[in-house]
């Protein structure tokens, strides 16, 4: 397959706003980005590239800024394709103000035909297209000015593929019915990343069942004081703090900052920097009422745990083997050991919705039952 293209440079209102009027009446528009995210929190938009079909806009996001016309066109109107859209989501969003919509993410549309849930984009043009993309621009400077032409047609080819894989994609989950699922997943994308809030970091750690009810309450006032700095100072997570620190501080419950500098992977700087804040977080949870602490996490080495575990996944394999998906498209670890642990402390069960729904709940429902009544 090959490809014929044109390149527009848009640096100044007067062309993004030309870029937007031709792009709005389209049925699809592509869109693709690059950024730079090595020392700050937040994504620094460095280019955004966009077309319809004949000629790739290719926008500078750091000369100008959004006009109501480019809102209009993310925010509604032409369908938007986009490969493995969750960080590019963000930029669009900094660098907008407006959520992508509609949008239909092609990596998700692929692992919906398949067993590769995961495909980046080079391997699915040649799949799906037949084309070698050329790599060697990958990691680029996106920020230098000017872009050189091989950085141009780099980005160009990022997104001058997408509407032929669209149209394959979905003929093919036409064929299968498959059409709303995608939908379904690609809706949920959104409130995913709105849901990744500062209170609820603390709950992506796996090994929280190492702790009590109160150090666990640490480490959520430690993570969420972390995750409030690092978008208020826009700097790297572990430039201020990493994950295993907060943890280890979370575990030892210093008093002082004799104990804390005694915390492995605790350094001077940090104690220098953030000591004091630090204590003032574990001091809280010291001080916290006992009704207020989370819940006791269980712990997934036992016996019982396993058990559950077990009888879930197998549930998932069957259901996956059956409908030709990688088990990881319809749940992931994280979720069935949520369900287990909900089950095992009386919990309401956090069962899925909408079509992984109706292919698990009932049958994860049965399968913790039935291991229940044989224990």
């Amino acid at each position: 397959m090959t490809v014929d293209y044109a390149l527009q440079w848009v640096d100044d209102a007067e062309t993004l706003a030309a870029a937007a009027a031709a792009l709005v009446d389209a049925d699809i528009v592509a869109v693709d980005t690059e950024f730079f995210r090595e020392t700050s929190f937040y994504p620094v938009p460095a280019l955004i590239q966009l077309t319809a079909g004949e000629t790739v806009y290719l926008v500078d996001p750091q000369a100008v800024e959004a006009d109501d016309g480019m809102r209009r066109l993310l925010s509604s109107g032409p369908l938007k394709l986009i490969h493995a859209c969750s960080e590019d989501l963000e930029v669009l969003t900094l660098w907008s103000g407006v959520e992508l919509s509609p949008m239909v993410d092609t990596q998700i549309a692929e692992s919906l035909l398949g067993t590769d849930t995961a495909i980046g984009y080079r391997r699915l043009v040649q799949a799906r297209c037949g084309v070698d993309i050329p790599k060697e621009e990958t990691r680029s400077n996106w920020l230098d000015r000017p872009l050189s032409g091989a950085q141009l047609d780099y980005a160009a080819l990022d997104v001058v593929f997408l509407r032929a894989i669209w149209n394959q994609q979905r003929e093919s989950l036409a064929e299968l019915d498959r059409l709303d699922w995608l939908a379904e997943e690609c809706a949920t994308i959104s409130g995913a990343r709105e849901a990744a809030v500062p209170e609820r970091w603390y709950l992506r750690h796996r090994q929280l069942w190492r702790l009590s009810p109160r150090q666990i309450e640490a480490y959520r006032r430690l993570a969420a004081w972390r995750e409030r700095e690092v978008r208020r100072r826009d700097t790297p997570r572990g430039w201020l703090a990493k994950d295993g620190v907060l943890f280890a501080v979370a575990e030892a419950m210093p008093k002082n900052r004799y104990e804390l500098a005694e915390v492995e992977g605790m350094t001077p700087s940090l104690v220098k920097r953030e000591g004091d804040v630090l204590l003032e977080r574990v001091k809280a949870a010291h001080q916290c009422d006992e009704s207020e602490l989370p819940p006791a996490v269980p712990v997934p080495t036992t016996p019982a745990f396993k058990r559950r575990m077990k009888a879930l996944k197998q549930v998932v394999n069957d259901e996956a083997q059956s409908l030709g998906l990688a088990p990881e498209r319809l749940a992931n670890r994280a979720e069935m050991e949520a369900l287990t642990s909900a089950h095992l402390t009386g919990e309401a069960l956090p069962l899925p919705g909408g079509w992984r729904g109706m292919r698990l709940a009932e049958r994860w429902r049965a399968a913790l039952a039935e291991v229940e009544a044989d224990a």
